[in-house]
């Protein structure tokens, strides 16, 4: 235990550790892994039977965000956003309410760019360009209003 203090106290970790944009891009990582792998078992298990490969797509796709957003709204609001408390104490739907509106943005630039990408590439590259494309519209847009930090208080 005492190992894991020193290495928690370094100067890089803790750096890694205050950095809002390092915590939201670990958050954002966490989410792709749920994000492709709910679209890969939609794909391949969940929604073998339906016969359209494009409807197939589309219904995996949108459980994938879904998932990947649950996921990704949870860890920002107890980690990455923890010191804005002004807004954190919020009721807990509200602000799922404002992270779905802010995140729609790039939930909708996500599925556009893997829909569009996914005849030229295969699916799961098409959906990790697109994460990666849209998690910094998703990070500003969360930032100023999801977790935006109350009036009077300090950054």
């Amino acid at each position: 235990m005492n190992q894991v203090n020193t290495v928690m106290q370094k100067p890089i970790v803790q750096w890694v550790l205050n950095n809002r944009f390092v915590k939201f891009g670990s958050v954002g990582l966490s989410g792709t892994v749920v994000n492709l792998f709910v679209l890969f078992v939609g794909q391949e298990y969940l929604f073998k039977s339906v016969e359209s490969d494009d409807f197939r797509l589309t219904v995996s796709l949108a459980l994938a965000i879904f998932c990947a957003t649950i996921n990704n709204f949870i860890w920002n609001r107890i980690w990455t956003w923890s010191d804005r408390k002004d807004d954190i104490d919020r009721h807990f739907f509200v602000q799922l309410g404002q992270y779905f509106i802010a995140c729609w943005v790039a939930i909708a630039l996500q599925f556009v760019i893997t829909t569009a990408m996914a005849g030229y590439v295969h699916y799961m590259t098409a959906s990790l360009v697109a994460i990666v494309l849209s998690s910094v519209v998703n990070f500003f847009l969360n930032d100023a209003w999801t977790f935006k930090i109350g009036a009077g208080a300090e950054r």
